[in-house]
């Protein structure tokens, strides 16, 4: 087991030093102008990068690993700057926004798939990445409606297109509204699809937009339990070639950062934190999320994005459009905009 751990760490160094790299670059980037932040010149400069020359494989695992495992610990560590109150508060505000989404996102993945020609597999893969949460959404339902290697890989290109479009478009829409943090945390958390887009976007944005959309977030993916069900028992009545959700895996697709958020943001409602002690760990989180972000640029492919074709795209672009407008209109309903 050691030898196995060392191998992998040593597999993941240069990898890891590349993003870890960019992230320092990053930080000094926000410290010498906190307009900026840390968040937008990470995942630029690691997408900049990947443009000038595409990583080589020695790199990869290291990439994956700094935007996969080390942004979830991020997540976690979030939790100690944000009393579970604030959670709860923020968790519930946004239901009616995230209720909201997720219907008008479903519905328009089956009427706009269709017009636009897009296969039922796939134009599911992509309502729930664009609905729910990017990657990971793709991730836990691949299997279970038996989607193919393909429709995966054209999902996930389509929303890694809409995710850095995201990291652009919604702070500078958010400030145009005249949105304050709170109110851009809920639009971020419910809207951007992808963890790595949200915490990106708030962080453009700046305040404690950060700490609402990270909470606002967490809540919008548990949503894949709800809807890997359904699809499962859609599946089986179809005949299709998915593989059954069972309980064990429906438990499984509980995200253990989310748990591990929760504990530290009780923690920090305790008072069991210090202050110095929430410091260091707000620095710690800043800099994984840095190098996170860095990772996720530094993965950009676009001749992935080319080869998914047109229709994923179109498709993509109506449904994000379709779930920010929809958060948009349900956030003013309720005075969120005024």
């Amino acid at each position: 087991m050691p030898q196995l751990l060392l191998h992998r760490t040593m597999r993941a160094a240069p990898g890891l030093a590349a993003c870890g790299a960019i992230a320092l670059v990053s930080l000094v980037i926000g410290r010498a102008a906190p307009a900026v932040g840390s968040a937008a010149p990470a995942i630029a400069l690691g997408v900049g990068c990947a443009v000038l020359r595409a990583p080589g494989p020695a790199l990869h695992p290291g990439m994956a690993w700094a935007s996969g495992p080390g942004l979830r610990v991020a997540i976690v560590l979030l939790g100690a700057g944000l009393p579970i109150q604030s959670v709860v508060a923020a968790g519930a505000e946004a239901l009616p926004v995230m209720a909201a989404t997720l219907g008008a996102c479903a519905l328009a993945t089956v009427v706009v798939g269709r017009v636009l020609g897009v296969g039922r597999r796939l134009r599911t893969l992509v309502g729930a990445g664009t609905g729910i949460c990017g990657a990971s959404a793709i991730a836990a339902i691949a299997p279970v409606i038996g989607a193919s290697s393909a429709e995966i890989a054209y999902a996930m290109s389509t929303i890694f297109l809409f995710n850095l479009l995201a990291v652009v478009v919604f702070p500078v829409l958010g400030h145009a509204l005249g949105l304050d943090a709170h109110a851009f945390g809920v639009l971020a958390g419910t809207a951007v699809n992808d963890t790595s887009s949200v915490i990106a976007a708030a962080g453009v944005f700046g305040g404690g937009a950060l700490a609402v959309a990270v909470a606002v977030k967490l809540v919008r993916t548990l949503a894949i339990i709800p809807l890997s069900i359904a699809l499962s028992i859609g599946e089986s009545r179809r005949g299709g070639g998915g593989s059954p959700l069972t309980p064990s895996r429906a438990a499984a697709l509980v995200p253990w950062f989310l748990i591990g958020f929760a504990l530290l943001a009780l923690a920090r409602s305790a008072g069991w934190i210090p202050a110095g002690m929430q410091d260091v760990i707000s620095q710690a989180s800043g800099f994984l999320i840095a190098a996170a972000l860095a990772g996720v640029g530094l993965s950009t492919d676009i001749r992935a994005v080319l080869r998914a074709g047109w229709r994923p795209l179109g498709l993509g672009a109506i449904l994000s459009a379709v779930v920010a407008g929809t958060a948009l209109a349900v956030m003013s309903a309720f005075g969120a905009l005024a």
